[in-house]
């Protein structure tokens, strides 16, 4: 029997420790949605004002395209805009004539009709007749006064045109002013590097010793040497010169091997001379020429010479300013240098070359130029940077082709290309006689027809089919007014370009882009620290 009690006692036991636990359970489960709810309500509290505006802007979406409303005919936001934007006239006309009461009342009203127009956009709801109705009968009360003081719709008219007028001609005005002076700003020289020129000039004429072993010099054989790299710089700039050849200098792989031809002007002659003779080119041999020298460059061999020597051109040039129809920057003294065209004539002056590479005063090298000499050009003359991937940069932008010698001859969407990194084959233009065409084109241009001024127009006709366009990253150019080139085209770049009015040497040269200048100037030089300093 006691086993039995036993036994029928421990089904009870369990029986009764389940529902314990079952009732534990459903309590923590009870407790643990109590909390959850509990947390999101908190949340909903937080978020709600986020999704009823959230909500609000849904269904006002739906509810009004402010823009389909604003340009409906029946709407009376369309009428308020267009009220607004008579009285914003009359408010102008208003204060010319000194009525600044009238001024007053109607911009008031302006205020008033914007604060109306933004509500509905924000809001979604169209402006109702209840609130548009007194703004607009307002408005058009104090219109009616001023049509009445004599500001009817004829003389808003012109008033409106003699104002969008005087604004214009001042708009213009100050565009011509700003571009002259930045024109002048490029074209002065800074006073460093007058100061440089002038004490150059000082030792060369101390130099009587070094000027009879540069005279010697003249028939070094390197000069004609075939086997060597030669390259050829037309400029009256000593510093910019030294940087273009320091520069190629420092990135070649065989210094020794590299011959430069100079030509300057007769004032910046010596001072050129006693720069390079007074610097280390690690071999290098440098020629310097004065362009004074070349007599057979005269008026009855170059066309160009005969009209830069007209006194229509000596007019344009040093004459007084004769009005704002003439461009600012083709009054740059360089396009009467007859140094910026000598490059036309580079077989004359080197007779015994077969090829030469011809750099701009205002490059930087910035890896070996020697594998130029070895591209095959095809039997072209000149190797050159297509510039057509910039804007424009095609014929019909440099020439006049609605006069028909042009447009027979040529196609305006040919690609442009650039100077100032050039390989030329001096024995295919010998053969081509591009000379002699750059001469006839000069003389069809004797009116300015063809082109305005500058070298490229004529060289484009001169070397028409026979360029050969070199890889992108043998010269790449804009850094004289490109503020966004690529840092990874610029450290591409064998050859890069301060083309523009912004040149590294001037007070406004573009910060970025100095150091890359700055960096091939013989800083060590004394005069350099001397003028620095003064």
């Amino acid at each position: 029997m006691r086993r039995r009690a036993a036994d029928f006692r421990r089904p009870v036991r369990r029986r009764f420790a389940y529902w314990i636990w079952l009732l534990l359970g459903a309590f923590s489960l009870a407790g643990l949605v109590l909390f959850f709810l509990q947390h999101h309500y908190r949340e909903y509290r937080v978020y709600r004002p986020f999704l009823e505006r959230n909500a609000k802007v849904e269904n006002s979406a739906k509810r009004l395209n402010f823009t389909e409303e604003i340009l409906s005919v029946t709407s009376f936001s369309r009428q308020l805009s267009e009220q607004m934007v008579l009285a914003k006239a009359y408010v102008i006309i208003a204060k010319e004539h000194n009525n600044l009461h009238l001024a007053w009342e109607l911009s008031s009203k302006i205020r008033s009709c914007q604060l109306l127009l933004s509500k509905a956009a924000m809001t979604g709801d169209p402006v109702t007749m209840e609130e548009a109705e007194p703004v607009i009968k307002s408005l058009s009360s104090l219109i009616f006064k001023a049509q009445d003081v004599h500001y009817d719709i004829a003389t808003t008219i012109v008033m409106m045109k003699s104002y969008i007028q005087a604004l214009e001609e001042r708009a213009n005005t100050a565009t011509i002013q700003s571009t002259v002076f930045a024109q002048l700003s490029a074209e002065a020289l800074p006073k460093s590097l007058h100061c440089l020129n002038v004490k150059l000039m000082t030792d060369w004429l101390k130099m009587t010793s070094r000027q009879k072993f540069s005279h010697k010099s003249r028939i070094s054989p390197q000069l004609s040497d075939k086997n060597l790299y030669h390259f050829c710089i037309f400029s009256d700039n000593v510093l910019a010169t030294s940087v273009v050849v320091n520069s190629t200098v420092i990135n070649a792989d065989h210094p020794k091997h590299l011959v430069f031809h100079i030509v300057t002007d007769g004032i910046i002659y010596g001072a050129m001379k006693a720069w390079f003779l007074s610097n280390d080119l690690k071999g290098a041999t440098v020629e310097v020429q004065n362009i004074e020298e070349f007599h057979w460059l005269n008026e009855s061999y170059s066309p160009i010479v005969k009209q830069l020597h007209s006194p229509e051109s000596r007019a344009f040039y040093f004459g007084p300013y004769q009005g704002v129809n003439i461009e600012p920057k083709l009054q740059n003294p360089k396009f009467v240098s007859l140094l910026n065209h000598l490059r036309f004539y580079i077989p004359e002056i080197y007779p015994l070359l077969e090829k030469i590479v011809f750099l701009d005063d205002d490059v930087v090298v910035q890896k070996d130029l020697t594998p130029l000499f070895s591209l095959d050009l095809h039997g072209n003359v000149n190797g050159a940077v297509e510039t057509c991937l910039e804007a424009f940069h095609r014929y019909y932008k440099y020439l006049n082709f609605s006069n028909s010698i042009i447009s027979s001859k040529f196609d305006p969407q040919t690609c442009g290309w650039a100077f100032g990194l050039n390989i030329f084959d001096l024995g295919a233009w010998r053969k081509a006689n591009v000379t002699a065409k750059y001469h006839y084109w000069q003389e069809q241009n004797a009116d300015g027809t063809l082109w305005k001024l500058g070298t490229l127009p004529p060289a484009l006709l001169s070397f028409y089919g026979l360029t050969e366009p070199l890889d992108r990253r043998w010269h790449v150019l804009g850094l004289g007014y490109d503020l966004n080139i690529d840092n990874r085209l610029i450290e591409s770049a064998a050859v890069i370009h301060f083309n523009g009015n912004m040149k590294p040497w001037l007070k406004l040269a573009i910060g970025r882009y100095k150091p890359l200048w700055h960096r091939y100037i013989n800083q060590s030089h004394p005069h350099l620290q001397d003028c620095a300093t003064a």
